[in-house]
């Protein structure tokens, strides 16, 4: 089997596997809980988003992963980590903790985004090799980070959504 066909097929089961999981055991509790502790689950996994800086780590990678790749996606996972650390530093301070929240979610998602960008562009599928053991990241660890990000900025939007119905229900009314 074709390199990018096994790639490509082990990205899309990644997100399906994760799909699953995330509907049965995480989604169920992250909506019953409030939003603030919500977004802080979240920031703790991505938290770890420190550890992209491997895909600049010599003799993890390969020498010939493309650095308009690898570069990229090591800088940007290593700030959405710190972005999200500082959410977690500052939750007794609210208005911090949200800023952060706000800026770790907009990072690492402009980061995975430009991620896939950087890797249709370096045709990152043909040389999956070149990720050596970094290879788990795109599979198995980037699905749940975009599936938060989407549900991060999902609890974001929500309470304003709640608020323009029940401004519609009054309005309604009258």
């Amino acid at each position: 089997m074709p390199t990018e066909i096994l790639f490509q097929t082990h990205l899309v089961l990644g997100y399906v596997a994760w799909l699953l999981c995330f509907g049965v055991y995480i989604w169920p509790r992250l909506k019953a809980m409030d939003h603030f502790e919500a977004q802080r689950a979240i920031a703790t996994l991505h938290s770890f988003r420190f550890f992209g800086l491997v895909f600049i780590l010599p003799g993890v990678v390969s020498p010939d992963l493309p650095a308009s790749f690898a570069v990229f996606a090591a800088y940007w996972d290593f700030a959405t980590g710190v972005l999200a650390m500082l959410a977690l530093l500052t939750a007794r301070i609210r208005p911090l903790f949200w800023l952060f929240v706000v800026a770790f979610n907009l990072v690492g998602f402009v980061d995975l985004i430009l991620d896939y960008y950087h890797a249709v562009q370096v045709d990152l599928p043909a040389k999956a090799g070149e990720l050596g053991a970094t290879y788990a990241i795109p599979i198995i660890y980037v699905p749940l980070l975009m599936i938060t990000h989407i549900v991060a900025f999902y609890f974001l939007v929500r309470p304003q959504l709640k608020a323009a119905r029940a401004i519609a229900d009054d309005l309604a009314a009258a």
